[in-house]
């Protein structure tokens, strides 16, 4: 078991000025399971590689365990990593794949044998250690990078997109798996992923990168309640939370021809720098339809939404529509249960539940309140 530790860590990569990753301060505990996300060019996976010794570091350290590893080779870290490509033998079958870096390291080949069928049963790899990698399936490959990395008893897993391969429903079911498999053996985790939804389904804690720089770092549910920033309020949650910089009045945000009640804090917060608009975010279940025709809704506060696409999810309903604000028409999106029919063209009357809205800073994009 081990902590992990970036104390401000860089990366700038030859011929580039910009860091790919930019004084990275994170620290992750002892047992933890912590996902990286964000999108591609970001530089979670530089950090990750900076973690495990296959990229240098420019400047500050990484520590395991308090240790400094800055300068250690890979070998020495106690680590063990899973590729986004598997990275197996395909002359070798499942359990020579999966006891070899065991072999190189000259462990009894008794231990060898009582490591691998442990890790194969947790897998439900049993029947297929005499196989060779060619006749396996896309995720019993990626079972057997998970045993591999399991035999080792490792202080730290490193996965770089292990399930990045794999279709839809078996990237769901792995997912699982892997999130019930760390829970099970407790030994400290850094997963790296594109996919939010993936990110807020497995990490006990998310850290969001952006341009190399750490975004935020919370639990998934306080990401998605309480964005620090515009950035993670756009990224986090499928399909995204609705964003709009509009003018900002004494009593709020002037939201076409509704005004979005903010309180005084925020108002005041949000004209800081004589700023004279305020971001403003909802997520597509805070809000709430009104039939064409239905008027206004009962607290009198709506505003107009023409449909423009309608996505049937059985027990959900997506609504996309148009709402105008100060002369530009502009994309929302409604989350609602189908109970109210609602057709291509329709013009309805939409509005967000009270309680349920973001304010970010228009010019600086962070938090309001």
């Amino acid at each position: 078991m081990a902590t992990v530790t970036f104390d401000k860590a860089s990366r700038v990569y030859p011929g580039s000025t910009k860091p790919a990753v930019d004084k990275l301060d994170l620290k992750i505990g002892d047992g933890e399971f912590l996902v990286l996300v964000g999108p591609s060019g970001c530089g979670k996976s530089t950090a990750l590689r900076m973690l495990a010794g296959l990229e240098d570091i420019d400047e500050g350290a990484v520590l395991i365990n308090e240790k400094d590893v800055s300068n250690l080779p890979p070998k020495a870290r106690d680590i063990a990593m899973v590729f986004q490509n598997y990275a197996l033998y395909p002359h070798m079958s499942v359990a020579d794949n999966m006891g070899f870096a065991l072999k190189l390291k000259k462990t009894p080949k008794a231990e060898i044998d009582r490591r691998v069928k442990e890790a194969a049963k947790m897998l439900d790899l049993d029947p297929f250690l005499e196989r060779k990698p060619k006749a396996l399936s896309g995720g019993q490959r990626q079972r057997v990078a998970m045993g591999r990395a399991i035999v080792r008893e490792p202080q730290v897993f490193l996965m770089d997109e292990p399930l990045s391969n794999l279709d839809a429903k078996l990237r769901v079911q792995t997912r699982s798996q892997i999130a019930a498999l760390q829970a099970r053996l407790g030994t400290t985790t850094v997963y790296v992923t594109h996919d939010q939804v993936e990110a807020m389904t497995m990490g006990h804690r998310v850290a969001l990168l952006k341009d190399g720089l750490l975004q935020q770092v919370d639990t998934p549910r306080t990401l998605y309640d309480t964005p620090g920033n515009t950035f993670v309020a756009g990224f986090i949650g499928s399909p995204a939370m609705n964003l709009k910089t509009v003018p900002l009045t004494d009593a709020g945000a002037k939201f076409g021809s509704m005004i979005v009640p903010l309180t005084r804090e925020q108002v005041t917060a949000a004209g800081e720098g004589g700023a004279k608009t305020v971001t403003v975010g909802f997520r597509p279940e805070a809000t709430d339809i009104v039939a064409p025709g239905g008027g206004l809704t009962k607290n009198g506060k709506s505003m107009a939404m023409r449909v423009e696409l309608v996505e049937e999810l059985g027990s959900d309903e997506y609504v996309y529509g148009m709402v105008e604000t100060e002369g530009v028409e502009e994309r929302v999106v409604v989350r609602t249960d189908g109970r109210i029919p609602t057709q291509l063209g329709d013009t309805v009357q939409l509005t967000i539940a009270e309680g349920q809205v973001h304010a970010f800073h228009g010019d600086t994009g962070l938090r309001i309140g």
